[in-house]
């Protein structure tokens, strides 16, 4: 069938309108498309899958989920960072990377700077740079860049090309350092990051330091996730400010404590006259004794608010770790006092900077307050000081709220942003700057080797002393961090196969070391409604084959959860599959692939779907986490299902039918359309999509039908039905470009059996496409409602 369009002219090939009016080459097209909306793709006589087997009651085995990931994702980071003590960076024979930049006076990046232009400094003494590279940030070969500098990456043709990552940018919100005025002016920033300025392969996350945004705080691309998560931001600040007369702040308190005689003169002399006391030299010194206490009181208070917001930091920034490449925290708050002689919150900032550098994160600090930190809050009352005497002291206020958010962003090579009242115009600045950077590394002594306690390095360009370089300002762990295994320590014991797939499915980030893809497609039918069909794709490679009788088998558990934005369960199911060698094999392999369907019947709604995978004789295990958008069809407006796809191969790819095979076999026109689980195609294929058109509006049109029982064309005067009038435009785009677009299409939807159900589907050539991530953009135009619908899909070109 021609294609239409300019830039993609032959490579969107439209199919019929109407599925049920396809036959012949089309067939294939139906049943792919059952095999996702209504099969069960784990139907191969080599995998045999029991629901009973798995030792876990599913009532059980929900709570216990449920309850881990609620707390993960809320305000117990640090519980989560604490599962896994040994992946701390370790200095060892391998080089030690460290990235940095370079900017001039104008705060421009300084490009094409070389090798021999830097001097890298240890602890004071200079070191050969073994590894020197520049890198764009979310590019597709940064990940192979940083593995080389590690010394761990491979040469050679074999190699893959990474594909697109795009950046990784990270929100911390301390809610409890947050003004109401300044939530609402963070809430607004963050929407305009989402909605402007995320890129096609950007992923983000917005976590708070109270927790408050619960399973929301998670990484994602989905925007309506994240502005879901920026819409919960609430501030939680406690008024650090004492209720009793004279009012007192925490730096006011601060300064009291510091021995500041005249402004602890000033409230001790407030507070007689409030009183009605006479101003006395031992009246003075009795009212002076309860502000001190109500001072060190505030202060008190205002350390475990501090201690908690780092806590929670930390714990993030470890969890953190688990993410390739390198990641932007823009840290946003109101300020907050850090009083060396009161608390431990010093030494927590250290080390949630050197936690920053073993992770790779880049912090940013924002002052949420703008050009107004400092000035006087009308909320609160106001002492008459006709001696400048609070004035005075409240001078160092604003600075010295900033020095922790100062320290967070120089010592991970960051900066800070203070007195502006732009923040998205500092995020844009921030994500200019770090879009490209440098990176070194570096071969430890033989005593970095031994003890890896933390070092301060130094990186600067020699005779350029005119030039900022911003780096991390070192690397290691302090004392009291240094993990030390003890001798004799025994091996850690296995967990048992319940434990083990309820801690995969508990992890903050999925789990890449077995591979498992899953594809979420929504569909509503007039019988059940709503449905949520999640496809599942697990990868049998890794799994280890053991001999049974005289089959070589495997053992692998499945588990998932489809949990609402609230984290609760809708739905779950439990599988354990035995993995048999196929019997055509001489090598003994199992089947390269597991597929499997689970079906919900959902609400409209936001959700999450969660699957693990797990070797049960190994204990190797994978996960994969996908949200979706659930669609109200009830409202009446116009919707479109999800874009169901398959993966077309060309003819000559097709494999032929074994005609010596004990094994059911699909006909050529099948085998030919692949449900395509992972979106991962190859360039010599096309991508087939399906989408269904729901509450389309209909008018009064003519359109012949077939009679039922002989087959003849029944005049177009003698009926009519009501029929929409639908176009459709599809678009591909690649790092938020277009490289493939097609013009307005009609689509026929005559035969269709509910027009408010119409199918369509077509094809899209993927054909000199560069390997890369792509986007695949749907749009359908009721020309009679004068609306539209749009569905996206992302897929990768290997």
């Amino acid at each position: 069938m021609p294609g239409f369009g300019k830039s993609g002219t032959s490579r969107i090939s439209f199919l019929s309108s109407s599925i049920v009016l396809m036959c012949g080459h089309s067939y294939d097209v139906i049943r792919a498309a059952h095999d996702i909306i209504s099969g069960d793709l784990s139907v191969s006589p080599n995998v045999h899958q029991s629901e009973s087997v798995l030792a876990m009651r599913t009532a059980r085995f929900v709570k216990r989920i449920i309850t881990f990931i609620a707390v993960c994702t809320a305000a117990a980071f640090p519980t989560g960072a604490q599962q896994k003590p040994d992946e701390v960076l370790r200095v060892n024979t391998d080089l030690v990377q460290s990235d940095f930049m370079v900017f001039d006076k104008q705060g421009n990046f300084v490009d094409n700077l070389k090798r021999d232009q830097f001097v890298l400094k240890v602890e004071g003494k200079q070191r050969d740079i073994s590894f020197f590279d520049r890198l764009a940030a979310g590019s597709r070969s940064e990940e192979a860049q940083l593995a080389a500098a590690r010394g761990s990456g491979v040469n050679g043709p074999g190699v893959p090309v990474p594909l697109d990552r795009g950046r990784t940018v990270m929100f911390f919100i301390d809610d409890l350092h947050l003004s109401p005025g300044s939530a609402t002016y963070t809430r607004r920033m963050l929407k305009q990051f989402i909605d402007q300025q995320m890129k096609q392969n950007d992923q983000a996350e917005i976590a708070s330091a109270s927790g408050q945004l619960g399973f929301l705080q998670q990484l994602t691309d989905n925007k309506t996730v994240l502005n879901s998560a920026a819409d919960r931001l609430r501030s939680l600040r406690a008024t650090l400010q004492s209720a009793e007369y004279p009012p007192m702040t925490d730096y006011q308190a601060l300064v009291i404590e510091q021995h500041d005689t005249d402004l602890l003169k000033f409230f001790a002399e407030e507070l007689l006259k409030y009183e009605g006391q006479p101003i006395t030299e031992a009246g003075i010194i009795g009212a002076a004794e309860i502000i001190r206490a109500r001072a060190s009181a505030l202060l008190t208070d205002g350390e475990s608010i501090t201690t908690r917001t780092f806590s929670t930091l930390k714990g993030f920034i470890n969890l953190a770790s688990a993410l390739p490449g390198r990641k932007i925290v823009f840290f946003v708050s109101d300020g907050f006092l850090l009083d060396a002689k009161r608390s431990e919150n010093l030494t927590r900032l250290q080390q949630i900077t050197h936690a920053a550098s073993r992770s790779g994160v880049v912090i940013y600090s924002l002052d949420a307050r703008g050009l107004g930190a400092g000035l006087p809050d009308a909320a609160n009352p106001v002492m008459a000081d006709p001696m400048g005497v609070v004035t005075r002291a409240n001078m160092g206020d604003v600075r010295a709220t900033q020095d922790g958010m100062n320290a967070l962003a120089s010592d991970t090579g960051g900066r800070a942003f203070f007195n502006t009242n732009s923040m998205p115009t500092a995020v844009t600045t921030a994500l200019k700057e770090t879009s490209t950077y440098y990176l070194l590394a570096w071969r430890p002594e033989t005593e970095e080797q031994r003890n890896p306690k933390f070092r301060r390095i130094e990186v600067s360009v020699v005779g350029r002393p005119d030039l900022v370089v911003r780096f991390r300002r070192g690397f290691g762990e302090l004392p009291e961090e240094t993990a030390k295994k003890k001798e004799n320590e025994p091996l850690p014991v296995r967990k048992t196969p319940t434990d083990e797939i309820n801690a995969v499915l508990s992890k903050q980030y999925p789990v890449s070391a077995m591979p498992v893809a899953i594809s979420l497609n929504f569909r509503d039918t007039a019988q059940y409604g709503g449905t949520l069909t999640t496809s599942i794709k697990v990868s049998t490679d890794s799994l280890k084959l053991e001999p049974q009788g005289d089959t070589p088998t495997a053992i692998l558990d499945m588990a998932g959860l489809v949990l609402n934005a609230q984290g609760k369960s809708v739905s779950n199911f439990n599988k354990r599959f035995t993995i048999k060698a196929s019997a055509n094999n001489p090598n003994g392999k199992p089947p390269e692939m597991i597929f499997y369907n689970h079906f919900a019947l959902v609400k409209p709604g936001l959700y999450q779907v969660r699957v693990a995978a797990v070797d049960v004789k190994t204990g190797k295990h994978g996960s994969a986490y996908q949200w979706i958008e659930i669609p109200n069809v009830a409202n009446k407006e116009l919707t479109l299902s999800s874009l169901i796809i398959g993966e077309k191969k060309p003819e000559n790819q097709i494999e032929p039918v074994d005609p010596n095979s004990k094994e059911p076999q699909q006909p050529p026109a099948v085998r030919q359309v692949i449900v395509n689980v992972d979106h991962h195609f190859a360039s010599s294929s096309s991508l087939r999509f399906l989408t269904f058109i729901y509450n389309a509006a209909t008018n009064a049109a003519a359109s012949p039908l077939s009679d039922p029982a002989g087959g003849n064309r029944i005049p177009a005067s003698a009926t009519t039905v009501a029929a929409p009038d639908l176009a459709v435009q599809v678009q591909v785009f690649r790092d938020n470009e277009p490289v493939i677009t097609t013009p307005l299409h009609k689509i026929q939807s005559e035969g269709a059996p509910d027009m408010q159900r119409v199918p369509y589907a077509a094809d899209v050539s993927l054909s000199g496409l560069q390997p890369g991530a792509y986007l695949l953009q749907v749009t359908v135009i009721d020309r009679l409602a004068k609306a539209s619908a749009t569905q996206k899909l992302s897929f990768q070109i290997d």
